[in-house]
């Protein structure tokens, strides 16, 4: 499905604003359509001051399509303090969708919002109806099942909106929530007006880029948000941002905090050569509770990234 910025068409009626009331205030709005920050069926455009971007690496969501979109309130700036997240403002909010190919069209399945208040970040996701006109708060999660076909192969797919507590886990930096995905070393291009000219990250599909930053930028994006010294991994000592450069802390030869049926009976993180042998494929490969990794957002195995991490283990001598 194309998406648009807004366009006032002759005779139509004004759009209303996006509501930065709503936003900054402490209540949780039950549809979507209360913030006005997507507009028409299945929020197919953006409201005025809402900005569209991308992702040189994206996350990986069970093959999900996603549209990503910022709001910053007008008179408002968005700091820059380095290659990683930018500094915005109160007022702000991440919008993401999510949706699969569908005979018309999308079959837009959520929209998640990381809404910026005077009391932190809060993470709101919405389930869009049957019929496409409004989408509905489901704090408590949400579950259903998609067909789709990707990459001309059928796919069922068990998709899971995560509930609050989830989504905490996956943004909780140092106890707070935070965002993880808009950092600036892997936006494409300046969406977002002048910023300060970074290296990007590599895109972890580019066959043309060198293995090894192709395979740690997906490794810094699909879990440098968990596995990092502020959070929720911390304790397993393994980090995989793109900034470490400790390589046991990457995982080399480096034997797991609490073996376990997580480690597989493999005795390293990363088996330098034998990608077999490596409990980081062991557990990307599983689809097991409590071995599977990432835990959340995949009811399938990434085939693709799973065989860049393989390539890229197997290199390691």
């Amino acid at each position: 499905m194309k998406r648009l910025l807004p366009l006032l068409l002759l005779g139509a009626s004004p759009v209303p604003a996006v509501n930065d009331a709503l936003i900054m205030g402490e209540t949780l709005p039950p549809k979507l359509s209360d913030f006005r920050l997507l507009l028409g069926e299945q929020g197919e455009r953006a409201n005025g001051g809402v900005m569209p971007y991308s992702l040189q690496t994206p996350l990986f969501t069970d093959y999900a399509d996603k549209w990503r979109y910022l709001y910053v309130p007008s008179g408002s700036q968005i700091e820059w303090a380095g290659a990683g997240l930018p500094d915005l403002p109160v007022g702000s909010v991440l919008i993401k969708s999510f949706g699969y190919p569908a005979a018309r069209g999308v079959r837009m399945i959520e929209t998640r919002l990381l809404v910026h208040r005077a009391s932190g970040w809060v993470a709101l996701p919405y389930v869009w109806d049957a019929d496409g006109n409004d989408a509905t708060l489901k704090r408590a999660g949400y579950r259903t099942t998609v067909q789709a076909t990707i990459g001309g192969k059928p796919l069922t797919i068990d998709y899971a909106v995560p509930n609050a507590n989830q989504c905490k886990g996956c943004h909780d930096v140092s106890g707070q929530i935070s965002p993880i995905g808009p950092k600036a070393r892997n936006l494409v291009g300046s969406p977002f007006g002048k910023m300060p000219d970074f290296a990007r990250l590599p895109r972890w599909d580019d066959t043309t880029a060198a293995l090894d930053g192709r395979a740690r930028a997906y490794l810094d994006v699909n879990c440098g948000h968990c596995h990092q010294p502020k959070g929720p991994a911390s304790n397993s000592g393994l980090f995989l941002t793109w900034e470490e450069k400790n390589v046991q802390a990457l995982g080399i030869l480096k034997r797991p905090v609490a073996a376990g049926r997580g480690a597989g009976n493999f005795d390293f993180d990363i088996d330098p050569g034998h990608a077999d042998r490596s409990i980081l494929i062991y557990r990307m490969n599983s689809l097991e509770p409590g071995v599977a990794m990432p835990e959340l957002g995949r009811s399938l195995h990434h085939e693709e990234g799973v065989a860049l991490i393989r390539s890229w283990i197997n290199a390691q001598r």
